[in-house]
């Protein structure tokens, strides 16, 4: 059994979809086993910029068979729109099957997003209204959840009219000026009979063909979504997605055994951003933050939404590889800070005036935190045309050894720009 996985540790958004596409070649089968529509990533092949959002990294290639597995929850009318864009551009997708198992996002999940996107204290948690959160929680209530294999029985009308019959009084309760009947129950069902029998042809038994390709000797690569802080049992909570973004969400999602993983590549950035509400305690909202989002083009791929930036926070880091189980780290856009004369790093925490090199495991108690930086020098030069790790300059190396040093994860790649050739594999 040979599965290698990737996945970010911080709070989304470290160009895992470059790895995985750089990976690709040297895999069977690449899974995308968690997380919904909201987790968008750009991948550029043959000079050519994709930016993909359900759909895995390696349908570039045609020879890979590209899997989206049972953890994740699927928009219908977005995945075939998203496979429009990719066949108008040329790239056939028939090399990409779905798990029946996966959940259905429905037309309530949209309304109860909109309605229940903040928290008590009024602080958004960071949704980015497709629906995900309510899906989620249906599937774990399991009564009011459709999965895709539900879509091709018999029963599946009679079900939407059932939920729509339970939710539209609970939507009119949430809010009434959006009346009482706002579901439609007969045009839901032929909507998503119209979208099922375009998709028909996909529709498998992932677990079963993953497992079996497992047992035949294939090489499996998993792709995760958003990052292991965002994890919804470990991560930062309520300020998380709904599924489990780290590690420990890899074969659950994907439905195979945890001895099948023999790598994880943890994937983070050599700075640090999230998005949404929630403590960020190594953020700079100042014109560090800003350069950092400038020169790193730091706005959403699916939102555009502006993320917020700050220093590269090793406490955070040196967690989620633990909790993931990272055995190797991809450094990317080590380009970003090439200009700044001076980085800094992270290290501890001071929270109520202790010090600690563990990360807290409640919201307020990450709130206290006062970061303790140490400071290196920077490199002030252009590294986006170095190919080889002797070609970096010192302080570029030494910085990222001090990240290595500081998570305890041995760095395998360093990323210095989006291109394929733009990527470093180190030699230290």
């Amino acid at each position: 059994m040979a599965a290698t996985c990737v996945v970010g540790l911080q709070w989304g958004d470290e160009a895992k979809g470059k790895i995985v596409d750089l990976l690709t070649e040297q895999n069977d089968i690449v899974v995308r086993y968690q997380g919904g529509s909201n987790a968008g990533h750009t991948v550029v092949f043959d000079g050519k910029k994709y930016k993909l959002s359900l759909i895995p990294s390696g349908i570039f290639r045609s020879n890979v068979q590209c899997v989206i597995a049972g953890g994740v929850v699927l928009n219908p009318q977005s995945f075939l729109g998203e496979i429009d864009g990719m066949i108008a551009h040329g790239i056939s997708c028939e090399n990409l099957i779905l798990s029946d198992r996966a959940h259905v996002i429905m037309p309530w999940h949209f309304e109860e997003d909109r309605l229940m996107n903040r928290t008590t204290s009024g602080e958004d948690i960071g949704t980015t209204m497709r629906g995900i959160g309510p899906c989620y929680r249906d599937k774990v209530g399991r009564s009011w959840a459709i999965r895709l294999g539900d879509l091709y029985r018999d029963n599946f009308a009679n079900r939407v009219r059932m939920i729509c019959e339970a939710k539209n009084p609970i939507l009119y309760s949430l809010d009434p000026e959006g009346g009482e009947h706002r579901l439609d129950a007969e045009k839901i069902v032929a909507d998503y009979l119209g979208y099922a029998a375009r998709m028909k042809g996909r529709v498998t038994d992932t677990t079963a063909y993953l497992l079996d390709a497992l047992d035949s000797g294939k090489k499996i690569l998993l792709e995760g979504a958003q990052g292991a802080l965002l994890d919804i049992d470990h991560g930062t909570f309520p300020y998380v997605t709904s599924s489990n973004s780290s590690g420990v969400g890899v074969c659950s999602g994907a439905g195979i055994p945890a001895r099948s993983i023999q790598k994880l590549v943890g994937i983070i950035k050599a700075y640090t951003t999230r998005v949404g509400g929630g403590p960020f305690p190594t953020e700079q909202d100042n014109e560090i933050g800003q350069h950092i989002r400038d020169e790193g083009n730091e706005y959403g791929t699916v939102t555009k939404r502006p993320r917020r930036c700050g220093w590269f926070d090793a406490v955070a880091a040196y967690y989620t590889a633990r909790l993931s189980g990272a055995t190797d780290l991809a450094v990317m856009l080590l380009d970003v800070l090439s200009k700044l004369p001076e980085i800094q790093i992270c290290t501890e925490y001071e929270i109520d005036g202790v010090r600690t090199k563990h990360f807290p495991s409640h919201v307020d108690d990450l709130r206290k935190v006062k970061p303790i930086f140490i400071t290196l020098p920077g490199w002030q030069k252009d590294i986006t045309g170095c190919t080889k790790w002797a070609e970096l300059p010192e302080n570029a190396k030494n910085y990222v050894r001090k990240i290595r040093e500081l998570v305890g994860v041995p760095v395998e790649i360093v990323s210095v720009g989006p291109d394929r050739q733009q990527t470093i594999f180190v030699e230290d």
